[in-house]
């Protein structure tokens, strides 16, 4: 057992995920009923994460911003135009894909227990107004992103007069809480077993066969992203090789969040995976839990992909024009898309609202949506989280290259 352990220790992460991974599906495959006490196991992990996320974020912020020394740039305006630009391109993406290759649903009736979604943009912007205001203390149990980065941001500029001694306890307390965090990553394995054991367990391949066309789209345009439009955005700021960084982004960050189907839970993996690229911690402490809110590329491909899927359906004719507003409209409810399993299907009849398409055909596509929301929101979050990274990192090494210090993006790379 000894030696099977250090065996273990020594493939990393990623290596004993796929096993993980491996071991999941054969048991789903083979003996469902006998292994079903191994869902247990991805509920623990996914559960963990999301509540040490919250308060992560929390420390991990307010020390940053508390211990900033004044004059140091962060970079932050720079992570947030790409975010914007990045979600932007991924709408126009899924646009232009829709139309390329139009597809059709099979609308039947609405479905049930289905949460309200919102009335309209202005609807989607008094959310995100009034989760920054939202108290402290439940935006923590909540996991309200939006309220804890508001807060963390407050408490952090008013511990900037304190005395070095409380700067230091905020300090410990955030590397204390990030030290709890990577023993929860280390327990990813058995999560990942345990999650995609009741993925096939419960939901099976089959219900996901009549959508074949439409996931091809959607994941498409997902992959297009990805490898395409993301790593152009990359070489525009570092005029290097993007894909090493994107590759690697993908590998450490996107596979922990294609199982999770969560960009809070995965906020954890992406500090880890930036302190590991020497990230600078004042930026990439407040920029990675900012992108697990408003970057969100993969939302907004899936919000563009089914609302034009139910144009197609319905036979709409779409203009130049609309289809430009759809992709801002698209970019922006994306950004209101909350950082949780299935979050984006919500603000389809925002979008659907758009064509004049009834609430209650829109709340069938809601329906199709959570179908195949076994795939479609795994990749999605997968590229949302893992571009949290990308774009950190990126804005980064093109603030070292405009200062004309030289950065070899590929070694870097290589040494984390």
């Amino acid at each position: 057992m000894k030696n099977a352990l250090k065996l273990w220790n020594r493939l990393s992460l990623v290596q004993q995920i796929i096993i993980g991974l491996i071991i999941g599906i054969i048991l789903a495959l083979t003996i469902p009923d006998a292994a079903k006490p191994v869902t247990i196991l991805g509920t623990l992990f996914v559960g963990a994460l999301k509540a040490i996320a919250p308060v992560l974020v929390l420390f991990l912020v307010t020390a940053a911003i508390a211990q900033h020394q004044k004059g140091k740039q962060t970079n932050m305006k720079s992570i947030i135009v790409l975010y914007l630009v990045g979600t932007f391109a991924a709408a126009v993406v899924a646009v232009v894909a829709s139309f390329l290759f139009p597809t059709e649903l099979s609308l039947a009736n609405p479905p049930e227990d289905v949460a309200t979604a919102p009335g309209g943009i202005a609807e989607v912007l008094q959310t995100l107004l009034l989760s920054i205001v939202d108290n402290p203390v439940n935006a923590v149990i909540s996991a309200n992103y939006i309220g804890i980065l508001a807060w963390a941001i407050l408490f952090g500029l008013a511990l900037r007069s304190a005395s070095d001694a409380t700067k230091t306890v905020i300090s410990n307390l955030s590397d204390a809480v990030s030290k709890v965090v990577t023993w929860v990553i280390k327990l990813a394995p058995l999560g990942i077993m345990g999650l995609i054991f009741t993925s096939i367990s419960e939901n099976g391949l089959s219900s996901l066969l009549s959508y074949g066309k439409l996931l091809a789209i959607l994941l498409g345009c997902m992959f297009f992203v990805a490898l395409v439009v993301n790593p152009l955005i990359v070489f525009l700021q570092t005029r290097q090789n993007p894909y090493p960084l994107v590759l690697m982004c993908l590998k450490e960050s996107g596979i922990t969040a294609f199982f999770t189907r969560s960009s809070a839970a995965n906020i954890p993996v992406n500090m880890k995976l930036s302190e590991r690229l020497g990230l600078d911690k004042d930026t990439y402490s407040v920029s990675i839990p900012l992108g697990a809110t408003i970057n969100m590329a993969g939302a907004a491909v899936t919000i563009s992909v089914l609302t034009l899927a139910a144009v197609h359906t319905l036979n709409i004719q779409v203009d130049i024009f609309t289809a430009i507003i759809l992709s801002v409209l698209a970019a922006i409810s994306a950004c209101g898309a909350s950082g949780v399993a299935g979050g984006s299907l919500l603000l389809l009849p925002l979008t659907c609202s758009l064509f004049g398409i009834p609430a209650d055909v829109a709340m069938q596509v809601v329906g199709v949506g959570f179908i195949i929301g076994v795939v479609q929101d795994s990749a999605e979050t997968a590229l949302n989280s893992s571009t949290d990274v990308v774009f950190t990192a990126s804005a980064e090494y093109r603030k070292k290259r405009k200062a004309g210090e030289e950065v070899n993006l590929n070694k870097k790379i290589k040494t984390a």
